[in-house]
């Protein structure tokens, strides 16, 4: 004979069930955004700890305001720099940096690593045209596996010349995953290589997320409507 009691272990679960799914979306929703807001937080917070200590303590804002505002030191560290570019664009600061980086090439430990920091500088902040144009599709590392990859330029110089096709080269960056930052320059015939209508960045979300996001929230799961 069933009772009004014999349903209640699976509602119970159903509820369960419902509550665990509520909380992984919510941790879904709140991950992301606590942890972009910690990182700023915090490196706003490093930024100030290492100008702040440079600026004359009768100068800081606190002696003023009564408070310790973070972000302070983010605005002076920007201003600063902003200054030290504009006198560097001059013909003073040119020539103040060349006869600078003349001393620094004397110094052999000094010089490596000051080369090495400089070089990383201006391919990370230097505004330039070398920028990936387009994300691609690409058979590698072997025909019938396919990778995603960004178009960068047509090859040029020795490579294009000594490279035994008859047509174009194009340079790809294939990048690993999770890590898109890392990866393998490759040169493909124009032929080899389709382009792709998703952004660059839809791209690198795809490549970051090992296949889980698909551009515009698609499911790759899901049959083409």
């Amino acid at each position: 004979m069933n009772t009004p009691f014999d349903d209640e272990p699976h509602r119970r679960r159903g509820l369960l069930a419902r509550l665990r799914g509520s909380f992984l979306t919510g941790l879904v929703v709140i991950a992301p955004v606590g942890l972009t807001l910690w990182l700023i937080w915090s490196v706003v917070g490093w930024i100030d700890g290492v100008v702040l200590p440079l600026v004359p303590h009768r100068m800081r804002p606190e002696q003023y305001i009564g408070i310790n505002l973070r972000g302070v030191g983010v605005i002076i560290f920007l201003l600063f720099t902003i200054v030290v570019g504009w006198v560097a664009k001059g013909i003073i600061g040119r020539s103040l940096i060349s006869f600078a980086e003349g001393l620094v090439d004397r110094m052999p430990v000094v010089r490596s690593v000051y080369s090495g920091i400089k070089q990383i500088s201006e391919t990370v902040f230097a505004q330039s045209e070398r920028s990936f144009e387009k994300a691609c599709l690409i058979q590698y590392p072997r025909r019938g596996i396919w990778a995603v990859g960004f178009v960068s330029t047509i090859a040029k110089g020795e490579i294009s010349e000594r490279a035994e096709t008859g047509g174009p080269l194009i340079s790809v960056f294939v990048p690993t995953t999770p890590n898109p930052t890392s990866g393998f320059l490759l040169f493909f015939p124009k032929e080899d290589v389709i382009e792709l209508d998703m952004s660059v960045e839809d791209a690198a979300k795809l490549v970051i997320s090992a296949g889980l996001v698909y551009p515009n929230g698609k499911d790759p799961t899901r049959p083409p409507e």
